[in-house]
């Protein structure tokens, strides 16, 4: 897979977006360069375009590249060898102008006696070079006060929102990915001005699918992992045991979090047995998380954090050197994408539970898991419309526990007929109701009457034989209907406990 940052690495000064003062500052360096003849830095924070912007200086120019990394070759007789012949070199090897480039990235990595004098020899260099040279430092003050002295500086600052955006919005296009507006802002904010950690991220959420969406972004809280980077290169291919524990207290990472941003990006720089070694410790981290999620006893956090740091860095077994990209767990993109299905589960599970009178664990585990393979696609259709009916399940969550697709006509059928279904269910547990309420009202209407014939007959004139003829009459008509309807009353009781027999409502 093509890495985007070098697939759309800028390849004219134009294109370097964010900082154009900085930018036309190294174009008249460039174009001035034989009135001063000096080397330049250029400093600024990581992943904002320094390294990118001197190479699309070199392709304005016409001047062929040399390029040095400080943190692989920072010997003394290396950058003599590399650096100094290249900075001397004549019109044979040169472009147009008989100029090359001469570029030194991560300059501010030279550091006295640990690199056998590299820092000293790069400040000869650039004294005595006849070439172009350009140094590229993240930290400016890391580097010797000589070297800075003998240089020309410029500073390169974070990227604006508003200028990362268009460059994610621009790579989208070219990749045929339909996005929508509030994720490009959302990844441009989380990168704190750093482009190419935007568009890592960008390729990172975007490799999933090709509809982007702000739920897809899972970077947001990119704020609570400051440092995080660094973190997992001095952890990777810096410190060792102890230096490696001593700077996780500074990573504001719980260590659940922390475990998962180690465990996704170490096999990109350990292999064979260190990381065979370094999944170990892991895997004994997350042992102890295990414990304190089980106990509460946080105690045990400190444990997780030993195997997960100082054991990690302990297992390896040569030096690791250059730049890694390094990314934000996948864990966290698979939550985003099954959101909306973890949604779906949750509903379906607290509606089975409350019906079954279980727990809603008790239901993911092990009834979802039944019904599932009972209904799967809808192969046994007269069980799953009894399925959807009891658990009162739309096409959404059908499609869910059946493993259908939601929109298709089988679904829609099924949740159509389980609808009919609960219609008649309800109809048939209502048993005789209607009729006897309408058999009672027929018989009080006749008792009604007959008393009126009686008192037109002055059968009693004051009407006592009369109102005890019409109790009698009705006590004696609705001798069978009580008695009829308490047995149909009987009947609909046990019919509505049969309809909340749950599972063996349909089975």
């Amino acid at each position: 897979m093509t890495d985007w940052t070098e697939k759309y690495r800028p390849s004219t000064l134009s294109e370097v977006r964010g900082n154009n003062t900085a930018r036309d500052e190294l174009e008249e360096w460039a174009e001035t360069w034989e009135d001063h003849r000096k080397a330049v830095i250029v400093h600024g924070s990581p992943g904002i375009g320094k390294t990118s912007a001197a190479h699309a200086l070199a392709a304005d120019m016409g001047w062929p590249v040399m390029e040095l990394n400080a943190s692989d070759n920072r010997k003394a007789d290396v950058i003599e060898r590399i650096a100094g012949e290249a900075a001397k070199s004549g019109t044979l090897t040169g472009g147009g102008s008989g100029r090359r480039l001469v570029v030194l990235d991560e300059a501010d990595n030279f550091h006295g006696n640990a690199d056998y004098g590299g820092s000293s020899e790069v400040t000869r260099v650039v004294k005595e070079a006849n070439q172009p040279v350009v140094l590229v430092a993240n930290e400016f003050y890391d580097m010797s006060q000589s070297l800075r002295s003998a240089c020309e500086t410029i500073e390169f600052r974070d990227v604006s929102k508003r200028s990362i955006v268009p460059v994610l919005r621009d790579i989208c296009r070219r990749e045929g990915i339909e996005f929508d507006e509030e994720a490009l802002e959302k990844i441009a904010e989380s990168t704190s001005g750093d482009l190419r950690s935007a568009v890592n991220d960008l390729q990172a959420v975007a490799d999933e699918g090709e509809m982007l969406t702000v739920e897809d972004v899972v970077t947001g809280d990119r704020d609570t992992t400051e440092g995080i980077f660094d973190f997992l290169d001095a952890l990777i291919k810096e410190e060792d045991a102890e230096g490696a524990l001593r700077a996780s207290y500074d990573v504001d990472e719980t260590p659940d979090e922390l475990l998962n941003w180690i465990e996704d990006n170490v096999p990109k720089d350990y292999e064979g047995a260190e990381l065979a070694d370094a999944y170990g410790f892991l895997s004994n981290a997350d042992r102890w998380l295990g414990r304190v999620r089980a106990s509460q006893n946080y105690s045990y956090w400190r444990y997780a954090t030993d195997n997960m740091t100082a054991g990690v860095a302990a297992s390896r077994r040569s030096d690791k050197g250059g730049w890694t990209r390094y990314g934000p767990p996948s864990y966290w993109s698979k939550l985003g994408r099954t959101k909306g299905t973890r949604n779906t589960r949750d509903a379906v599970a607290e509606r089975i539970a409350e019906r079954e009178g279980t727990s809603v664990a008790t239901v993911r585990r092990e009834i979802l898991p039944f019904l599932s393979r009972l209904t799967h696609h809808c192969t046994n259709r007269d069980l799953t419309v009894r399925m959807a009916a009891a658990y009162d399940l739309d096409e959404s969550e059908l499609s869910f526990v059946t493993g259908s697709g939601k929109d298709t006509n089988k679904v829609q059928s099924i949740v159509e007929d389980a609808a009919e279904r609960k219609t008649e269910e309800a109809v048939e547990h209502a048993g005789n109701a209607f009729f006897v309420a309408e058999r009672a009202s027929s018989s009080t209407d006749e008792a009604a009457d007959e008393t009126d014939d009686r008192t037109a007959v002055g059968d009693d004139e004051d009407g006592g034989s009369s109102e005890q003829g019409t109790f009698a009459a009705v006590d004696a008509d609705d001798g069978d209907t009580t008695e009829s309807a308490s047995a149909d009353s009987t009947a609909v009781e046990d019919e509505s406990d049969d309809g909340q027999a749950g599972l063996s409502d349909f089975l």
